[in-house]
């Protein structure tokens, strides 16, 4: 991600229309904003057609205010390069209008223009936090499937480079890494949660937090269920109406969960959250910043390849779509600090264990001292007069010092000691 900032003259933040502020990452866009040169942040507001019109034309509207703010609605099923053979005897399908994205061209548009002001090809990055389609509008823009994607989190693992023609060049990057200090909500809808890990205490936590944030009467309405009293309840009723049971019939809470967030953060459920009621842009946003960022940029067009954006398509209506309350905007944070810090860990560990293991050694060749002394005697004591051989005894007793990695316990007195002796004649 940081290598994508870095190399990027423009970047792209991708943001769920369904919760804008919740997709917006303070860190990153101060690292943007006060990078020192010449770079522009855009945003462009994805999954359009899963809110209300109303709701689409406020965040418009308030988002426009402080960065250009791109209407985009990805192309949901792409023909992939290596499948365009299709199979005899089974139907065609025509994948014109489900492949068929919005706002690519107004996207494409508004960054050939700034290539142009600035004399070069540029590199555009595109960054976001999990499940926002940073992938999806790669793909569209370049109008093949070019990126993997995914209803699993964090499908990007590394930087990728795709050339959407001879003056632009996009950086795919990996999601943005939470900060574990954010609310429950914020961390269920904008975290990588790993719903195959057995371990589902995160996965209750989050739908818990999502379903509290929610209008109750509209949940009821879009799963079809009765009345409950609280997500718990919530989620056995469900899982009962579904079949998912254990044996003697209870329900399988944890399964459903993962199904219920699964749908949260991939496009299957309509909800929409309101903009804030004032126009309050963070610190590091002055009104400077804000004008250059909108530098070099044609607006009025924007404004009206987003309005013809927003007329060719279809909206669920406001009763249908669920009213969800926002966290707000999400910190994000850096894994290299992670890692340096658990690299410091890692090596006192080692040190400790180096330490340890040299103490260990030395306690070793005492014991094989004081027990050297007993096999000697007990090997005399078993086998007889005449039968024991000192020096081959005392080479084996410096061979047993060296190699500690071969010590055994032999603390039995010399009564019970056996006559064959592991320690002595291993070797």
């Amino acid at each position: 991600l940081t290598q994508v900032l870095e190399a990027s003259d423009v970047v792209l933040e991708i943001l769920d229309a369904r919760d804008p502020m919740g997709c917006r990452c303070p860190q990153l866009e101060q690292a943007v904003t006060c990078s020192g040169g010449n770079k522009k942040l855009l945003l462009v507001l994805n999954k359009i057609d899963l809110v209300p019109k109303d709701n689409l034309e406020k965040w418009l509207k308030y988002l426009n205010k402080e960065f250009p703010t791109v209407a985009f609605k990805s192309a949901t099923l792409m023909r992939d390069k290596t499948m365009e053979q299709v199979t005899k005897r089974r139907p065609r399908v025509d994948l014109a209008k489900t492949s068929q994205s919005f706002g690519s061209k107004c996207l494409l548009k508004l960054l050939q223009e700034h290539g142009k002001t600035q004399n070069k090809a540029i590199q555009v990055g595109v960054v976001g936090f999990p499940n926002v389609g940073k992938s999806s509008i790669i793909n569209s823009l370049k109008g093949v499937r070019a990126c993997n994607v995914g209803v699993a989190r964090g499908v990007t693992k590394s930087m990728q480079i795709v050339h959407i023609d001879k003056q632009t060049k996009v950086l795919d990057s990996p999601s943005i890494i939470a900060d574990p200090s954010n609310s429950a909500l914020a961390l269920a809808l904008r975290s990588i949660i790993d719903t195959e890990e057995p371990d589902s205490a995160a996965v209750l936590e989050g739908v818990n937090a999502i379903i509290n944030n929610c209008g109750k009467q509209q949940v009821m309405m879009h799963y079809s269920m009765p009345d409950f009293r609280n997500p718990e309840e919530f989620l056995s009723l469900l899982a009962q109406k579904r079949g998912m049971l254990k044996k003697g019939g209870v329900p399988d809470v944890e399964n459903i969960a993962k199904l219920v967030l699964c749908d949260w953060t991939g496009a299957k459920i309509s909800y929409h959250s309101q903009p804030p009621e004032s126009q309050r842009p963070p610190p590091y946003l002055t009104e400077q910043k804000i004008a250059e960022m909108k530098e070099g940029f044609n607006l009025t067009n924007l404004d009206q390849e987003n309005s013809s954006t927003v007329q060719a398509l279809k909206y669920p209506s406001p009763a249908s779509s669920i009213i969800f309350q926002s966290a707000g905007m999400v910190n994000g944070t850096i894994e290299e600090n992670k890692v340096v810090e658990e690299g410091s860990k890692w090596q006192n560990m080692e040190t400790s264990k180096e330490e340890e293991e040299e103490e260990e050694e030395e306690e070793d060749e005492e014991e094989e001292e004081e027990e050297g002394s007993k096999v000697q005697v007990t090997r005399k004591a078993k086998l007889g007069k005449g039968q024991t051989n000192p020096t081959n005894s005392e080479e084996q007793m410096a061979e047993s010092e060296h190699s500690t990695s071969l010590s055994f316990n032999l603390d039995k007195p010399a009564e019970e000691d056996d006559a064959y002796d592991f320690n002595t004649d291993y070797v």
